[in-house]
């Protein structure tokens, strides 16, 4: 038993590491090196810097993400906008419920007549959205290799 394990025997606590960093260095960096490296750190997504840096010392694969929040804003829009259409339709089901039991079916066939002129909009609008939503995605969401 050496003196490490001595010193941990009796304590209570988490188990200390096999290998622990023990060793310290220090080195300076100007003011475009540092805003290089923050740069680095950031795309990086690890949360410790010192791992990162490291991990840039000894070559060790670094996977960056890159998040476009242009794009990330487009699909929370349009997921929104879903959610709406679908709130549409449920509405437009108890709409047409409703003009049947408490309207005579003439008034109800007028009332039916402007909903579907309504309907027939909403179905053009709905064709945009999606031609708007594949453009996007051929000119603004290509992969990169």
């Amino acid at each position: 038993m050496n003196n490490h394990d001595k010193h941990y025997k009796k304590k209570g606590g988490r188990k200390p590491k096999l290998n622990r960093s023990v060793h310290r260095h220090v080195f300076r960096l100007t003011d475009a090196e540092n805003d290089r490296l923050m740069m680095l750190y950031e795309e990086s997504g690890l949360s410790n810097k010192a791992k990162f840096i490291v991990s840039l010392l000894f070559s060790k694969e670094i996977k960056t993400v890159k998040i476009d929040k242009g794009a990330a804003d487009f699909y929370m829009r349009l997921t929104s906008l879903y959610s709406q259409f679908r709130a549409v339709g449920f509405n437009y089901n108890q709409v047409v419920k409703l003009l049947y039991t408490r309207f005579s079916d003439r008034k109800a066939a007028a009332f039916l007549y402007k909903l579907e002129k309504q309907t027939i909009e909403l179905a053009v609008l709905c064709k945009k959205i999606i031609e708007i939503t594949e453009e996007f995605k051929r000119d603004h969401l290509k992969k990169e290799k």
